[in-house]
């Protein structure tokens, strides 16, 4: 993963003193576990591509579409109730697609400001114009 996304430190904890900010941030619901008493995994799959999404659209200045889930790898379950954090972060562009890594922390205890690793993910998105095709990523300014 990138250098620039949020590191952990001992045992995949962080102190929440990140200069990055995040591109989601959520607290689930009872609705969205699963049958064990976590979250459900695709609802982590979900707010991981929206928030990738949400920076690759920034980067592409259009509309983006997800056309690969490169990697995916679940740390630890996430909790009701845990706010979450989803940061993003480019790593390439090329014509038309834009890959961007996105690490998710959690913040179980409010008071101890410790965040811990649960997920990471590598996504590619293509920008699209107006009709819906492929289009050119302008150059960075």
């Amino acid at each position: 993963m990138n250098d620039k996304l949020p590191t952990s430190t001992h045992a995949e904890t962080l102190e929440c003193t990140c200069e990055l900010q995040p591109a989601l941030r959520v607290v689930p619901l009872p609705a969205d576990l699963n049958p064990s008493g976590d979250v459900f995994g695709g609802w982590i799959m979900s707010m991981v591509d929206i928030a990738g999404a949400v920076t690759a659209r920034r980067r592409a200045r259009s509309r983006v579409t997800t056309v690969a889930v490169n990697s995916f790898v679940f740390k630890q379950p996430v909790s009701v109730g845990d706010l979450v954090s989803f940061y993003a972060e480019v790593v390439s562009t090329g014509k038309t697609s834009i890959t961007v890594d996105v690490v998710v922390y959690v913040e179980r205890n409010p008071e101890n400001a410790v965040a811990l690793k649960v997920t990471e993910a590598r996504l590619t998105y293509v920008a699209l114009d107006h009709q819906g095709n492929k289009r050119i990523i302008p150059l960075e300014e």
